[in-house]
């Protein structure tokens, strides 16, 4: 039995309705379009169009659109992934009427005028800027274009600072007809109202918008190749990220290997990465692993940074736990302990609430369904030791591993 509701207008874009009993709401609208879907030569577009958004509608200006929430105290923010756009707000209840009147405004009768276009454009080059000179982020994004090497995929969603100064209003307009298919359009309500309610105010807004079915093919990348790679820049310390392609959401596996990361490096201070390079070793402040699922393909990485005279000694660490993994099933206690630290993580993260209706709305465009917690729970309680020892022997594999380093320059 699920746990919201929902509704599809006649247009294709569907309403889904979570009640709680709280004074505060929160909502989002999703739209299955991120960077993967820009032509070639048009990186950043999608990010750029989010951020337009917020610029000028037929019958707004840039001010009285940001005012519009944040006069009576709502927050409002947006962000463009790989294969999603998404804006959400937080609001009193009582404003939720307000909030879907904004939402509908500029998604939908944005003008996207040059001169707004001028000044974001500068914006989103400094945010580039910005983003670059950070090594730890900067180093995620090279490493994706190395895993996923001539594929859209392996670009950086906020684009390069060529791209993005090529962009033009025929650009916004083809992307948004062939990529915002109503029918891929999630707006999600998570708050203190009745069904019916929610569904009049979505149906007096978002009901005339025309119905747009465009549909686009995403190209499903090729598998990449092992290999080390050294990039010299003018940092202090040693960044390194170790990884691999790995599964998409629908896999099977994925949750096993959900349950792999998150006793490798991503369950916080306990987890045998932490333990045994930073408590133990005392070699890394930061290091932590990743595992990110697309609709086909997926990202699995782990992160360090280091001095440089330590770096080989930690990486030797990293495939020294990653081999214990591929030798050793773990015993019964260890897999329960692990089942339990990661369920319990989950149930926390629930009590994020605008985190767990944008995570709703995802699994429902990319589903057509959304597990309960019960369900998510039962499937990773199903993992079991032999399907870990298998899964780590293929997404671990050395052969098959990318190891990127960023390393300061003499």
């Amino acid at each position: 039995m699920t746990d919201y509701q929902l509704y599809t207008l006649s247009n294709g874009i569907r309403i889904m309705f979570k009640y709680t009993p709280s004074p505060i709401t929160h909502c989002c609208f999703v739209v299955n379009a991120g960077s993967r879907d820009e032509a070639e030569n048009q990186d950043g577009l999608a990010h750029f169009i989010e951020h337009l958004l917020f610029k000028e509608t037929e019958r707004r200006g840039t001010n009285q659109i940001l005012n519009r929430l944040e006069m009576v105290g709502a927050d409002l923010n947006a962000y463009t992934t790989k294969e999603y756009t998404c804006i959400h707000a937080s609001l009193l209840k009582q404003h939720l009427e307000r909030t879907i009147d904004l939402f509908e405004d500029i998604l939908f009768h944005s003008t996207f005028p040059e001169d707004e276009m001028e000044k974001e454009r500068g914006v989103i080059l400094d945010e580039i800027a910005s983003y670059l000179d950070q090594p730890e982020e900067a180093i995620q994004d090279d490493f994706e274009g190395l895993l996923f090497e001539g594929h859209p995929i392996g670009k950086n969603t906020l684009g390069t600072p060529e791209t993005v100064a090529k962009l033009n209003p025929t650009d916004i307009r083809q992307f948004i007809a062939a990529n915002y298919n109503t029918s891929e359009m999630i707006f999600a309500v998570f708050g203190d109202y009745d069904l019916k309610k929610t569904i009049k105010l979505a149906d007096k807004y978002f009901a005339p918008i025309a119905a747009n079915y465009a549909t686009k093919t995403r190209l499903i990348p090729a598998a990449n190749g092992f290999g080390k790679h050294i990039i010299t820049k003018p940092i202090s310390q040693t960044h390194c990220i170790i990884g691999n392609q790995a599964y998409p959401s629908l896999h099977p596996h994925k949750n096993g290997l959900l349950l792999l990361n998150n006793l490798l490096g991503a369950g916080g201070m306990s987890s045998r990465l932490n333990l045994e390079i930073r408590e133990k070793h005392g070699i890394a402040y930061t290091i932590e692993s990743s595992y990110v699922p697309l609709t086909d393909t997926g990202m699995f990485s782990i992160y360090f940074g280091t001095d440089s005279e330590k770096a080989d000694k930690a990486a030797r660490l990293v495939h020294k736990e990653l081999k214990k993994l591929r030798d050793n099933k773990l015993g019964t206690l260890q897999l329960h302990q692990t089942k339990q630290k990661f369920i319990g993580q989950i149930a926390l993260a629930e009590e994020n609430r605008m985190s767990l209706i944008i995570s709703m709305a995802k699994s429902l465009l990319d589903f057509n369904y959304v597990d309960t917690l019960e369900q998510i729970f039962a499937k990773i309680n199903a993992v079991t030791a032999e399907q870990l020892l298998g899964i780590s022997n293929e997404i671990f594999d050395d052969k098959r591993m990318i190891t990127l380093l960023f390393e300061p320059k003499q």
